[in-house]
């Protein structure tokens, strides 16, 4: 069965008696076995009003004393070419280090250029996302060392791995970009790691896709997977954005050697940054969520007005990804009360620069439990009504971010699709308020066959890919399975489902010319 038919019940199970249709389990128990997605989950938009954790004045105060940190204490910008063209547009450079104080007359000049909204291209034009305003993006988990699912349990990327949940974002509608490697794939060297993985994105699926700042190398190779995958020339990329990366600042008020070469790559060819600062209160930012998102907006505020020293009106994202950490282990804690304030937070700042803003779907769950899902629900709340624009981590982040679930990349589709059902505007034309059928069925009837009623029973209301509505009885019959048993079995499914999209032969052929030179050369420096 595709993921857009569902079963029908017919006329007479939808007459039966109430208790019938509970034992049987109804038409809802079997749609809600099977899930999926439909193009309706492209292109979201939040039109619901943002939620505030700040006042006007709270919001200046942070704003002020995040400048205050640029200019008195500086960021440590560990890159001499960096340091030079911050020194060239006016910040001041401490000689003989690694220290560089920016004024707050500088970073407001130089972020007022920051586009306020951006398309990202796609090699399939359906699957552009537009970033900024309104719009919501959705992100498969990126990054995790590790991958797990119930039959082969936790254990090291490996390629195999990677390309099943590659597969699995392809799949899926509400999975709108890949992130980075969902999985990293350790079985395959370092020096042409990026060269597998980042070609077997362009196969694998046609959404727009990652690339990692870890040398100057691997941006430039990626920039050329992502023109070849495209079928375009270099000017047209530069026209249209096509690639991102994630900025991580090395908290507290560091940018990295590697970081500074992804921004000076990616900015100066138009493509897509996104500043990141990992502020965990009481480790790597005040124990304070107030103070940690003090320092996470110093250190945004300063990679954003770097990548604008490298080109006026590149696209960049302002990136917030404070958290709290366990006071008793120093273990990071996520989908937290006090992630909820700071994500609503950075969205308050965010949409006072006028930038795009990221966040994260996350849960420090080590399995498939209640945790998992109820500290991914309130991350999910936190960042719909804080006006996230785009979502890294969205499907299958598990263990804090250290494992891509199988299992968890099912259960987050399906939260994401509630959420966009959620999101959905309610109608309230003349056909939906259902005055007629009122009249036809009058006090005391019902509704199951009338016209209002048979005209939209399929698609009434959303149908979960896991919730299991049988009644005890049946589900008892049925083995009691649970929602891990459901998410195990519907992501084998799917990958039993998946269908390779169309890529030109021609392209294809260049991009395997052009990932077997650089092998020939040698791919990219390593240690090891």
């Amino acid at each position: 069965m595709s993921e857009n038919e569902f079963p029908q019940s017919s006329l007479s199970d939808a007459d039966a008696p109430v208790e019938r249709r509970r034992r049987t389990g109804g038409r809802g128990a079997d749609r809600s076995r099977k899930g999926g997605g439909t193009s309706k989950y492209l292109n979201l938009v939040n039109t619901m009003t943002k939620s505030s954790v700040l006042s006007e004045d709270a919001l200046e105060a942070i704003h002020d004393a995040s400048l205050t940190i640029l200019e008195e204490i500086g960021m440590d910008v560990i890159l001499p070419e960096a340091r030079n063209r911050m020194k060239a547009a006016g910040a001041d450079v401490t000689p003989g280090t690694d220290r560089v104080r920016l004024d707050r007359g500088l970073i407001m000049d130089m972020i007022a250029s920051v586009p306020s909204g951006f398309t990202m291209h796609a090699r399939n034009p359906v699957r552009n996302v537009e970033i900024g305003g309104n719009n919501l993006v959705f992100a498969q988990i990126a990054s995790a060392p590790f991958v797990a699912d119930r039959e082969g349990g936790r254990r090291a990327g490996n390629q195999e791995d990677f390309r099943k949940l590659v597969k699995l974002a392809q799949s899926y509608d509400i999975i709108h970009t890949t992130g980075g490697y969902p999985v990293e794939p350790i079985d395959i060297h370092a020096s042409v790691r990026h060269l597998d993985c980042l070609s077997d994105m362009v196969k694998l699926t046609d959404k727009v896709f990652h690339c990692y700042s870890l040398g100057q190398q691997r941006n430039i190779d990626a920039l050329e997977i992502a023109r070849i995958g495209r079928g375009i020339s270099a000017e047209q990329m530069e026209r249209e954005p096509s690639l991102f990366t994630i900025i991580n600042t090395s908290s507290p008020l560091r940018l990295d050697g590697p970081m500074l070469q992804g921004i000076i790559e990616m900015s100066s060819r138009n493509q897509v940054v996104v500043v990141t600062p990992f502020t965990l209160a009481g480790a790597m930012a005040p124990v304070t969520i107030a103070g940690a998102v003090v320092q996470q907006n110093a250190e945004a505020l300063a990679g954003i007005a770097f990548t604008q020293m490298v080109r006026r009106g590149s696209p960049v994202m302002y990136g917030g990804f404070t958290s709290n950490v366990d006071m008793k282990t120093g273990a990071p804690a996520f989908g937290t009360p006090e992630y909820m304030k700071a994500v609503i937070a950075g969205g308050q700042l965010a949409r006072r620069y006028k930038i795009p803003y990221r966040t994260s779907n996350t849960n420090a769950s080590n399995t498939l439990d209640a945790q998992a899902a109820y500290e991914s629900a309130l991350s999910l709340w936190a960042l719909t009504q804080g006006g996230g624009n785009f979502i890294m981590h969205s499907a299958g982040w598990s263990e804090g971010g250290l494992t891509a679930s199988f299992e968890k990349f099912i259960l987050d589709v399906d939260m994401l699709q509630m959420v966009a059902e959620f999101l959905t505007p309610l109608d309230v034309s003349e056909d939906a308020l259902g005055l007629d059928a009122v009249r036809d069925v009058g006090p005391g009837g019902h509704y199951f066959g009338t016209a209002h009623t048979l005209a939209r029973y399929e698609t009434a209301f959303y149908s979960p890919i896991l919730s299991d509505w049988r009644n005890f009885e049946t589900w008892t019959e049925a083995g009691r399975p649970t929602t891990y048993d459901h998410a195990n079995r519907v992501f084998k499914e799917k990958l039993n489902e998946y269908e390779k999209p169309p890529l030109d032969p021609a392209i294809e052929e260049e991009l395997d010319a052009f990932v077997a030179r650089r092998k020939a050369e040698g791919g990219v420096p390593t240690d090891f």
